[in-house]
């Protein structure tokens, strides 16, 4: 099994890495592979909403040169996937965003490539608007039906220099539950192959409110 680590920050070692480390521990102790991607430190294309994704049906996105195409293809092959970022005026890095709206744009226009795998979100602050900063990964998440882990308080880790989050324990603590539990919603989907019928996907329904 894998694990991929979505590390949002332009900061390569920085504290959101401090906190993907955190969770790798536990993957590790548990013998799942785990890698980290880095998409903050070069700039990304955000989505123009153009559809090509969708008419071309090639998983990927027309704009090439950037992380995004070889992003989505190491989120189609991993069993779960951690979305962390660090905290911008109370949101996710302008990188982050527009790394998400593109690669779940290309999935859902291909066929829900994220469907049911295992996800969780975490983030890295200072001092305050991490709680807004993971609602908004976690609509990633409930969006495109992946299966959310959890852990026992929000998954925001306080630091203001590199690995200064170490020292926020509790926050540790919450991040190592979290991938705890993606460990354990990974074997569940796993050993319920073939056993537990996956439901079939619906055809999405469209709608809007002008008469």
């Amino acid at each position: 099994m894998k694990v991929i680590g979505i590390n949002g920050s332009p900061h390569g070692e920085g504290n959101t890495f401090t906190a993907l480390s955190i969770a790798g521990d536990i993957f590790a102790q548990e013998s799942i592979d785990f890698e980290i991607f880095n998409v903050g430190m070069k700039a990304v294309q955000g989505c123009t909403g153009c559809n090509a994704c969708g008419k071309n049906k090639n998983e990927q996105c027309i704009f090439t040169k950037d992380v995004v195409n070889e992003g989505i293809q190491k989120m189609k092959a991993a069993d779960g996937i951690i979305f962390a970022s660090p905290v911008h005026f109370s949101g996710i890095s302008g990188n982050m965003k527009s790394f998400l709206d593109r690669a779940f744009y290309v999935a859902g226009a291909n066929g829900g490539l994220f469907r049911h795998k295992v996800a969780g979100a975490l983030v890295a602050v200072r001092r305050s608007g991490g709680v807004a900063s993971i609602d908004q990964l976690n609509h990633y998440i409930t969006y495109s039906e992946m299966v959310m882990a959890t852990g026992n308080y929000w998954n925001v880790i306080h630091g203001r220099t590199a690995g200064e989050a170490s020292q926020d324990t509790e926050g540790a603590q919450t991040i190592e539950v979290t991938a705890a539990n993606m460990v354990w919603l990974m074997r569940l989907i796993e050993n319920g192959k073939g056993v537990v019928a996956e439901p079939n996907p619906y055809k999405k329904v469209y709608m809007h409110f002008v008469r």
